[in-house]
């Protein structure tokens, strides 16, 4: 599948839908590295929420490690490993997605130091919720492999309407930011019977989401 059978579209202000924007060879070099970067030092996990409820997603972290609601270099939560490096290959295949979703020069002003990689077996689901735990507004990048889902775009303001579902299909990207940067997301749930056998995932969805913390490892900003 092309980028011109499913064209381009606007979800929202700064939201931008890019159907089918990881070929055939994309798709199958990301469910690959997958398995190297679950491999360890850190394994995909459950994320415990402050309520003590684990979320239904299994998560690895490249760059910096994501838990509720911090970033750090070491795993902590899990078994205080230091989380993989961030690959520049894959800053680079951000920054060509921002470029087709934006322009070049939010491309290139883009450097993103963190990937969260979820794994959604077919009955998980992703709630409502803001990404505002890094210290910069730089756009998120979402890359999408395997199952097909129905994704919710909503508003910066609430959990609730208006919001915008729109499925996402394997090798689908999504960027937002700009107006839509702290926009409410989720995933109310996976559609049956649309795995990517062809890119080496016969089932569930793998989401990749890049994003620049801001941050650095004295604990300050980055300029």
């Amino acid at each position: 599948m092309t980028l011109f059978e499913r064209p381009k579209a606007e979800i929202a202000p700064g939201a931008v839908h890019l159907p089918g924007r990881l070929d055939l060879a994309g798709r199958r070099r990301l469910v690959e590295a997958y398995a190297q970067w679950t491999a360890g030092p850190v394994p995909a996990h459950a994320a415990v929420l402050p309520g003590g409820h684990p979320m239904s997603v299994r998560m690895v972290c490249l760059g910096w490690h994501w838990s509720p609601y911090r970033y750090t270099r070491t795993a902590d939560d899990v078994n205080g490993a230091r989380v993989l490096d961030f690959p520049d290959w894959l800053g680079d295949l951000g920054r060509r997605v921002l470029a087709d979703a934006y322009d070049e020069d939010a491309a290139a002003a883009y450097r993103p130091d963190t990937a969260l990689v979820n794994w959604y077996h077919p009955s998980a689901r992703m709630g409502m919720h803001q990404d505002k735990d890094e210290v910069t507004d730089a756009p998120v990048v979402s890359l999408s492999i395997g199952a097909s889902c129905v994704f919710r775009f909503g508003n910066p303001g609430t959990r609730g309407k208006p919001y915008t579902d729109v499925t996402l299909a394997s090798g689908d990207a999504v960027v937002f930011g700009r107006e839509s940067r702290f926009a409410y997301h989720g995933v109310p749930r996976i559609l049956p019977g649309t795995a990517d056998p062809d890119a080496g995932l016969p089932a569930g969805r793998i989401n990749i989401t890049l994003r620049s913390t801001g941050l650095t490892d004295n604990g300050g900003h980055a300029d």
